[in-house]
């Protein structure tokens, strides 16, 4: 055995990549869209283009970049998709323009999906079933460390060292080192390619969109939960691209003396929100476990989905920045909560052979509605103003409650 073999084992390297990828990420997105409204001047249309844009790179990219780790190699997928990643991160940072901007969107987001689930699929082929899960738990761990870690460090460096760009493109620049590292100590010693009926491919992609069309024409938990993800694909992308634009040219932040006061609220922001949607899930699953793991809990995710649709509603027509940003956070907390929620009572209630499709329809029509209701809701924003938009989008996702409430689940349901 090797050196390297024994000094760098799979289990240990998965972590260490966790980690540094969360702290990267963190690095060059906690600023990200503080950086494209006050630097690039970004309008309220042209940022949901540019998360539009992304999402949709995306979304056609998984299947064609997921030939890499399924047929050639997970190593080299991922190592490709960290390049491609810090190249798009540094041309963001580089150059604060709509197309420069817009296109490298293209870029990491195509970088994005060559990683997308490469990582793990590595780590589970090199240490095995058994050890697979302790690997999966220890990387989440780092990776929520690091990502404490590197919202401060952005807000240090774009304090400190000369503007917002500069976290950004030290994040981007550290995608491409990891991709170097990588490359040199990830070993690849139990790859075996993936067989045909197992791959994803555009077939199973029309397939689960066809599987989906013929779900939502029948009444039962998968045509509610598909409307469920539609809606809120729809009005999600409109807030998650505009919440920075509206605190930046419509609510007054204190002014912080001798820093950047943007840099510094907003890097406080990222914290006071990573802490509560943790808070919120924990408080939760101790205080109210029955009503949460219910057989049918209807009433708790109407409750919900109802929070969020107040949150966003409190963001939009407040005047005062810390009114506003307790109904983003109620929002956020909410979602923290409701997602496992939502996941467990779908896996009750879906037989297993359809449970996998089912969940891949859910995450289509999620896109789908993103890249639809993202420039309908932007182009609101830009004609009117964002608080109309973002009540529009709360609109919007409000009969996902009345959804909820009318479920009557059978005891399981296939796609």
């Amino acid at each position: 055995m090797s050196w390297r073999t024994k000094s760098l084992p799979a289990g240990p390297i998965y972590i260490a990549l966790q980690g540094a990828w969360s702290l990267l990420w963190a690095l060059a997105f906690t600023l990200g869209l503080v950086y494209q409204v006050d630097v690039a001047g970004l309008s309220p249309l042209e940022l949901v283009l540019v998360g539009t844009v992304l999402e949709a790179t995306c979304f056609l990219g998984e299947i064609p970049t997921g030939i890499v780790a399924d047929l050639h190699s997970r190593k080299w997928s991922v190592v490709i998709g960290l390049v491609l990643i810090g190249a798009g991160v540094v041309v963001i940072g580089l150059y604060p323009a709509f197309w420069p901007i817009l296109l490298a969107q293209v870029v990491w987001g195509i970088g994005y999906t060559f990683v997308s689930g490469a990582a793990e699929a590595w780590v589970a082929d090199e240490v095995g079933p058994d050890l697979v899960q302790a690997a999966f738990t220890r990387g989440h761990q780092a990776g929520l460390a690091m990502d404490v870690v590197g919202i401060l460090l952005a807000g240090v460096l774009a304090v400190t060292a000369g503007g917002l760009h500069v976290p950004i493109v030290v994040g981007g620049v550290g995608f491409g080192l990891l991709a170097v590292a990588l490359a040199v100590v990830m070993r690849e010693e139990r790859f075996r390619p993936t067989p045909r009926g197992d791959r994803d491919s555009w077939g199973h992609m029309a397939s689960t969109a066809r599987d989906g069309l013929r779900a939502a024409r029948r009444p039962g938990v998968v045509r509610s939960f598909l409307l469920i993800a539609l809606l809120a694909g729809l009005t999600s992308e409109v807030f998650d691209r505009l919440w920075v634009d509206r605190i930046v040219r419509d609510l007054d932040l204190p002014d912080v003396a001798g820093l950047d006061g943007l840099a510094f609220w907003f890097t406080l922001f990222a914290l006071i929100s990573s802490l509560l949607g943790l808070v919120a899930s924990l408080a939760a699953n101790r205080l109210a476990p029955r009503a949460l793991q219910a057989e049918h809990p209807t009433r708790v995710m109407a409750v919900i989905v109802l929070v969020q649709v107040l949150g966003v509603a409190v963001f939009a027509l407040a005047g005062n920045v810390w009114v506003a940003l307790s109904g983003r956070w109620g929002r956020d907390a909410a979602i923290s909560v409701g997602h496992p929620v939502q996941r467990a009572w779908l896996n009750r209630h879906v037989s297993s052979q359809a449970r996998a499709t089912t969940l891949s329809m859910m995450g289509q029509a999620d896109a789908v509605g993103q890249v639809v209701g993202g420039p309908a809701l932007g182009a609101v924003a830009g004609r009117t103003s964002v608080p109309a938009a973002l009540m529009l989008a709360a609109a919007i996702q409000a009969p996902a409650a009345w959804l909820y409430l009318r479920l009557r689940p059978r005891a399981s349901e296939g796609a």
